[in-house]
């Protein structure tokens, strides 16, 4: 089991914003979390990333508890993650984006940066080169030294893609990956999501587009108001009545 959260509850004044959600994520799946807007599914990756801790319930990751973790210590665990909004250093380059991307894999300390030591240098070698490995993944190699601020929008959620493997995750969270994308953009991007997987990642995503969360996602789970009303594969959620009243309404 990679992932497993436990009635999961998080509120925020009088508001309940995720309410007793219990999940579970095997290794090498990819899982979708879906819902209308203002149903949770962000504050729940908030949770699960340590950004927040729950009120109540639990989040185990490969066996061990991280209810309450610090956020960096949960990246440094194997949980990388994407955010709705791209949060990248629009004034760095894609490259050094990616290998902002590799602090917790670091080895050399301030001395060794003042000093330029050996160990330094070296590093700094490996980690350019790492970087223009996962540049090549996501197809953006030959924009490595292009400023991340004169990217084009759907470049730019790939080079955040690229940042959050750099520290070699076992688990990714992709929130909205798809967002802004034209139909070709989020073709490209559903191919390489399978790819990741083959790569032995396993992966959470929260997506609105359906076609893409339908034709890659073996299990989907579905919040409204902070509350699970259906997982199920594909097939399952499509056809629940829950779900298509929570989208669509109720009749009449």
């Amino acid at each position: 089991m990679v992932l497993q959260t436990k009635d999961v509850v998080q509120r925020f004044g009088g508001l309940t914003a995720v309410n007793q959600v219990t999940m579970q994520i095997e290794d090498g799946q990819i899982v979708g979390l879906i819902g209308p807007n203002g149903a949770g599914k962000t504050t729940f990756f908030n949770v699960i990333t340590g950004v927040n801790t729950p009120d109540e319930g639990s989040v185990h990751f490969l066996g061990e508890e991280i209810t309450g973790t610090p956020a960096h210590e949960i990246v440094a665990k194997g949980i990388a993650r994407t955010f709705q909004n791209i949060r990248l250093f629009k004034n760095m380059t894609a490259q050094e984006n990616v290998i902002a991307g590799m602090h917790t894999a670091s080895e050399a300390n301030l001395l060794d940066a003042v000093f330029r030591t050996r160990r330094h240098r070296e590093e700094t070698r490996a980690c350019e080169q790492r970087a223009d490995e996962l540049l090549s993944l996501v197809g953006l190699y030959d924009f490595r030294y292009e400023l991340a601020a004169r990217l084009p929008y759907g470049h730019q959620r790939r080079l955040e893609i690229a940042r959050a493997l750099a520290g070699g995750p076992k688990l990714l969270l992709l929130d909205e990956p798809a967002a802004g994308m034209n139909e070709q953009e989020t073709a490209g991007l559903l191919e390489f999501i399978r790819k990741l997987r083959g790569m032995g990642c396993t992966i959470l995503l929260i997506e609105h587009d359906m076609k893409l969360v339908m034709g890659i996602c073996e299990n989907i789970y579905v919040l409204d108001h902070g509350e699970l009303i259906a997982q199920g594969p594909p097939e399952e959620i499509q056809n629940n009545p829950r779900v298509i009243e929570a989208y669509l309404g109720k009749e009449g």
